[in-house]
């Protein structure tokens, strides 16, 4: 078992009936004046939600931002910043998925950051968020667990690229996790928070063969449930205690207690990234893509893990390598049940374009990825090539 330290401060309201006490969780926090009601294309004013948080609210002085992308776009967000600074809000309620939630992380240490915030996401010098507004949520759509961790992506396609932050001061302050929003959901982001949660579980797993038994028996755990109630809430995401299931899965897929002890992966996630910077494919979707293909390039370093995944998980038989292999066909054709094709080329006719832009931005960044980083240029290259 590897060192590790775990802090996890984010209060969690798990359940339905449970948004009257946000004004006690406000309190708790000291807010008194100015909130920011942060949201996305605007759902939650189609289903009443909004209605629904102004009520609960009615004693503090509202102020809203619409319109967070799906990859929430830097330009966009720094239109927020501007007006957090005009308006001197106090606290942001990011209401929504993990998009409009890394969109707050970002936000609220932007804020009061003295430079160019772009150049923390690009890792320029020192550049760095030295503090950040307070900030809670509401989750809508289970996926990224960015509702009880403190990283998040951001978008700025003007350059095509999309970077990662993070760190102590972006926790929320609390989360709320209503499972009965997951039915206003259209089923492609349903779809897409399943991949999301079993890929968060898979980078933390699928590394090699570790003597941390419980981390690994819970990735198992997870996996092992969103399999078996993903396309259920597919098929009726009005079942209270399958969606519960998973909304609970997405959350502990990256609250950051799979990753204590053991070594993680991450490279699928990253090479996903710079697909959908490139194209503007769902992030679930570029990892569904991704994942086959890098586990059939790094196979053989793999293969321990893949064996025990495909016998515990998936119940596979077989010789070593029989099950190896049939665990990964396995994921992909899961992924494919719920309706997500795994090939590149079916999202964007310039896909090929891809290899070699994902070559050059790996070279220029000096990226050694994965649990042995030795996912260079040209194995991811070949990886996104594989994927086509």
């Amino acid at each position: 078992m590897l060192n590790f330290e775990y802090h996890n401060p984010v209060k969690i309201v798990f359940g339905k009936d449970q948004l009257p006490k946000l004004p006690s969780y406000l309190s708790d926090e000291q807010v008194s004046g100015k909130v920011l009601i942060l949201y996305g294309g605007g759902s939650i004013e189609k289903t009443g939600l909004l209605d629904r948080i102004k009520q609960v609210l009615s004693s503090y002085q509202l102020s809203y931002f619409k319109g967070v992308e799906a990859n929430p776009e830097y330009s966009t967000l720094m239109k927020a910043v501007e007006q957090i600074r005009q308006e001197n809000i106090e606290f942001v309620l990011a209401v929504g998925g993990g998009s409009v939630i890394d969109a707050a992380k970002f936000i609220v240490g932007a804020v009061n950051y003295d430079g160019e915030p772009w150049d923390v996401l690009a890792r320029k010098g020192s550049a760095q968020f030295k503090d950040a507004l307070p900030f809670g949520t509401i989750l809508t759509l289970p996926a990224t667990g960015s509702e009880a961790n403190s990283g998040a992506v951001i978008s700025r396609s003007e350059i095509q690229e999309k970077r990662t932050m993070g760190g102590p001061l972006f926790f929320p302050k609390f989360s709320f996790l209503d499972p009965t929003l997951i039915a206003t959901l259209p089923e492609r982001q349903i779809a897409n928070g399943i991949i999301d949660a079993f890929m968060h579980t898979l980078e933390q797993y699928l590394t090699y063969p570790t003597q941390n038994r419980l981390q690994e028996r819970e990735a198992e755990a997870i996996l092992q449930t969103l399999i078996e109630i993903g396309p259920k809430v597919l098929q009726n995401p009005s079942d209270y205690d399958a969606a519960a299931n998973l909304m609970w899965c997405a959350t502990h897929a990256l609250n950051g207690n799979l990753r204590c002890g053991v070594p993680t992966d991450w490279a699928t996630h990253m090479i996903g990234h710079e697909l959908t910077a490139l194209f503007g494919i769902d992030h679930a979707r570029t990892l569904a893509i991704v994942a086959p293909r890098l586990y059939e390039q790094l196979f053989e370093e793999k293969k321990e893990k893949l064996q025990q995944y495909g016998q515990r998980v998936w119940n596979l038989d077989g010789s070593p390598e029989q099950i190896a292999q049939k665990a990964i066909e396995e994921t992909e054709t899961f992924f494919q049940r719920l309706g997500v094709n795994t090939r590149l080329s079916s999202y964007s006719p310039e896909a090929p374009s891809a290899v070699n832009i994902v070559r050059e931005r790996f070279l220029e960044r000096n990226w050694h990825l994965g649990e042995h980083k030795n996912v260079d240029a040209l194995i991811a290259a070949k990886i996104v090539e594989q994927s086509l």
